[in-house]
């Protein structure tokens, strides 16, 4: 069960996190369009600081793939994750991110809504290397990092609809990730709010700490659709440490 943490915002952050064995290690990046983002100086300091194996994702709320590309070409991450709402970056312009930087893995966010996104969901199916549904507000230009659930069965319906692996987001923490991967069944989990100190950002290392606890007891016994499958493919998308 691979497990990924948002937002990391200081290399101290950074080190303690990948210490505790947290697989993605997600970074915000960005020219201040949306809230918390941080320029690429802070970014890269952030990112010299993880240790292997953990790797860093860096987190684009922006539709600009020319500052993507830009900015992606210079942290290098091992991960590229892309969470502009789909209206507003569509699979082809994934597609053209993948063309041009092919040495990273594309994460792509899918907003959970309603049944239209397990087609949204498979419209990237040979594009993105991971898939993370995550709550969604219509009216946002990003998709996620709300805090709250959605509906679980609409992303156990994605999980069985794709071959591409499927880490799920929306409101998981130590206290709710067990439930969500026995409905889900997922490749992986994701929390930002609910692993955030009380009404700060930054990152409370402690509840980092059971999250990763947590989601890896309710792994076992837990048997994955396709499980054989997205090990294998998961195992495939194993980069270098960034």
């Amino acid at each position: 069960m691979l497990t990924q943490i948002y937002e990391v915002s200081r290399p101290e952050e950074a080190r303690s996190i990948s210490q505790i064995g947290i697989d993605h290690i997600g970074i915000l990046v960005g020219k201040e369009e949306f809230p918390r983002e941080l320029p690429l100086q802070t970014a890269a300091e952030i990112a010299a600081a993880v240790r292997a194996p953990s790797k860093i994702s860096a987190l684009f709320l922006t539709a600009d793939i020319s500052l993507i590309e830009e900015w992606a070409r210079k942290l290098q991450p091992a991960i590229l994750h892309l969470g502009a709402a789909p209206e507003l970056l569509g699979p082809h312009d994934v597609a053209t991110l993948k063309r041009n930087l092919p040495d990273m893995l594309l994460m792509r966010s899918i907003p959970v809504v309603s049944e239209a996104s397990i087609e949204i969901a498979r419209s990237y199916e040979g594009i993105a290397d991971f898939l993370l549904p995550d709550s969604h507000r219509e009216s946002d230009r990003q998709i996620g990092a709300l805090g709250i659930t959605h509906d679980w069965a609409i992303s156990r319906r994605i999980v069985e609809a794709v071959r591409t692996p499927v880490i799920l987001a929306g409101g998981l923490g130590p206290d709710n990730v067990a439930d969500a991967i026995r409905a889900v069944r997922p490749a992986g989990v994701d929390s930002k709010t609910k692993t955030d100190r009380d009404g700060s950002h930054q990152k409370d290392l402690e509840r980092v700490r059971r999250f990763q606890e947590a989601a890896w007891a309710a792994t076992v016994g837990v048997v994955l659709p396709k499980d054989r499958r997205r090990r294998s493919e998961i195992g495939n998308l194993c980069v270098p440490h960034r």
